[in-house]
């Protein structure tokens, strides 16, 4: 029975565990990368970072200062293009404001011929209530002066 127990452990460590194949494994790696490349990895990625590291101090200062002169040369665009935006609308108001005044214009002349017309309907009718009293007053006259000639002939 012990022989049976052992032989089932040792089925069970070969089929179930796997740590001694992995292990192996580990090692076979470790060995190929560190041991028999010299580090040679390692020493590629530290150089291209330096390499990476050095074009950002170089480059950096250089492409912020060409995108600056191109956002400046946008920004002078963009000014530009508002100031001749606000110059449209400015004469749009303009025109509106002119077509109004032209249009108040138009109301204050038709109320200028309006007063002009009800004065001279206002003159003729004072016209006519003086030539009406100077008649009266002339006729008033006329009988007082023929009135006056009868008492001076008597």
């Amino acid at each position: 029975m012990d022989k049976i127990a052992k032989d089932v452990g040792d089925i069970q460590s070969r089929l179930l565990d796997h740590r001694p194949v992995i292990n192996a494994e580990i090692r076979y790696f470790v060995r190929e990368f560190e041991e028999k490349r010299g580090y040679r990895e390692g020493r590629l990625l530290d150089n291209v970072n330096k390499m990476v590291l050095e074009a950002k101090d170089q480059m950096l200062p250089a492409d912020l200062d060409t995108i600056s002169q191109q956002l400046s040369g946008v920004l002078k665009r963009l000014e530009a293009a508002n100031h001749m935006a606000q110059r449209v609308q400015q004469r749009e108001l303009e025109a509106q404001q002119s077509t109004q005044v032209q249009t108040n214009m138009e109301q204050l002349k038709e109320d200028w011929a309006e007063f002009l017309r009800e004065q001279q309907r206002l003159k003729e009718e004072v016209d006519e209530e003086h030539a009406k009293a100077v008649g009266r007053l002339s006729a008033e006259y006329s009988e007082k002066k023929k009135d006056l000639e009868k008492l001076s002939s008597i």
